[in-house]
């Protein structure tokens, strides 16, 4: 590969890494809040090593090229007179796209193919009571695993309000209202779901809060509990920043 396809690898990544990571919010569309400071620093030094090879190359143009032999008559072994492989024009669309075109967040074409996250079990000191506010915010994390396995059954009766993103569902009505989540970054995401009832489901990957009722299926308290609702109003949100968090719906 010529130094110049170096160089502006080098520096296409660098730059694209800098304006995801310094100047926008887009970079939380691929990992975590807590990686920021090391894009940062991978990108700064993305364009340090590219000026330093633009520089070593400046330094050494026009000097003769050696030979196998030491000779500089600028053939010999062929060293400098390759063309670039084709695939490495290939990897400037990634750096590009980092500078012009962020690609879209995760959203419901990944959750709907995906088992949801399993959800860990409350330990014996058992659930904190629920505030007497209704409709009552909570995350979907929270209504899972009191619907599943709170055995005073705080969740029955109760109005809750929840955000996430809409996924379609595959047979038996309703749909989806999706968090997803990262450990570090987005290969590997993981879901949460509560299935809607009652109410249309607006476009997918569309962000909305949600407020209803547990729908009555199964046994409240044990694993046979529905992890659904019965909606009452669906209003449209615009998607929070760091999206990939199954945080409280705004406001709360």
């Amino acid at each position: 590969m010529r130094r110049f396809v170096q160089v502006g690898l080098l520096v296409l990544s660098g730059l694209g890494l800098l304006r995801t990571s310094l100047f926008t919010e887009a970079y939380l569309r691929y990992v975590k809040e807590g990686m920021r400071p090391l894009l940062i620093a991978s990108g700064v030094l993305l364009i340090l090593l590219g000026a330093a090879e633009a520089w070593s190359a400046w330094r050494s143009a026009g000097r003769p090229e050696e030979d196998g032999d030491g000779h500089g008559d600028g053939h010999g072994d062929g060293h400098g007179h390759a063309g670039v492989p084709r695939v490495a024009w290939l990897l400037f669309l990634p750096a590009l796209s980092l500078l012009f075109y962020a690609p879209p967040a995760l959203g419901a074409y990944t959750a709907s193919r995906e088992a949801p996250k399993a959800v860990a079990v409350v330990d014996e000191d058992g659930f904190d009571p629920l505030p007497a506010t209704s409709p009552l915010p909570i995350t979907l994390t929270d209504f899972t695993q009191r619907v599943q396995q709170d055995e005073a059954r705080s969740i029955e009766g109760r109005t809750v309000r929840m955000t996430g993103f809409v996924t379609p569902a595959d047979g038996g009505g309703g749909w989806y209202l999706t968090r997803i989540m990262l450990s570090c970054c987005a290969a590997d995401a993981q879901s949460v779901k509560v299935r809607v009832y009652g109410v249309d489901a607006p476009k997918a990957d569309t962000w909305v809060t949600v407020t209803g009722t547990w729908h009555a299926q199964g046994t409240l308290g044990t694993s046979s509990a529905a992890v659904a609702l019965d909606g009452r109003t669906v209003g449209r949100i615009e998607r929070p920043v760091n999206g990939y968090t199954d945080a409280l719906p705004l406001g709360s």
